[in-house]
């Protein structure tokens, strides 16, 4: 099967919307998906993402992305998501969907590649570790909802 690795276009927020949706069972959150196209269109100029198109046009995976700054090292890559179908598995999508990361990462003259894995995803720890990726098991994510940063008081 060939698959077309592109950026997306606003036209593929409602298939991105559906990926975020299934990336969050697949990670047992469902729950957690508060985003909607409305918010994406809103939003469009924060983040970046490749999609992967099959020949007959349907996304079957996509990786999410944004700049960050880095206090230690400066400028650098963010990426927030990455998932495949589970139909398109085992097909180097998610290879393909992370060479197009680091070529942007390359090209920008970033510092730095990051992102989480869950520490039960195996395949994608074995990938990642395949790549080359250091996986750290010391820093804690420290996280606030939209509630918590209302709430925010020390």
């Amino acid at each position: 099967m060939k698959i077309n690795i592109r950026k997306a276009t606003v036209n593929d927020f409602a298939s991105i919307l559906a990926l975020i949706k299934e990336l969050a069972e697949f990670e047992k959150a469902p729950e957690k998906v508060t985003n909607s196209v409305g918010q994406m269109m809103k939003e469009k100029d924060l983040f970046r993402c490749f999609v992967a198109e099959t020949e007959e046009g349907d996304i079957a995976g996509m990786a999410l992305w944004f700049f960050a700054y880095y206090t230690w090292v400066g400028k650098s890559l963010y990426l927030d998501d990455i998932y495949v179908k589970k139909d398109f598995r085992k097909q180097k999508i998610g290879t393909a969907l992370l060479k197009a990361v680091f070529e942007v990462a390359k090209e920008e003259g970033c510092k730095r590649v990051r992102w989480q894995v869950l520490d039960w995803n195996q395949p994608a720890i074995e990938m990642y570790k395949k790549s080359g990726a250091l996986i750290e098991n010391e820093w804690l994510n420290c996280t606030f909802d939209e509630a918590g940063i209302a709430n925010f008081n020390l």
